[in-house]
């Protein structure tokens, strides 16, 4: 019985980690999708 809850947290602290991973990646595209709002869509237009 004690493997059983041994896989059972380790299933859980992987799905806690998706769940991190996909907010951070969800946080990162809102404030990528924010300056672009903020600097204007021409920002990407500019010489290099």
């Amino acid at each position: 019985m004690g493997e059983q809850n041994e896989q059972e947290a380790k299933r859980r602290q992987r799905m806690r980690s998706i769940a991190i991973g996909l907010a951070l990646g969800a946080l990162v595209l809102l404030f990528y999708v924010a300056t672009l709002v903020r600097l204007g869509g021409n920002v990407l237009n500019r010489p290099l």
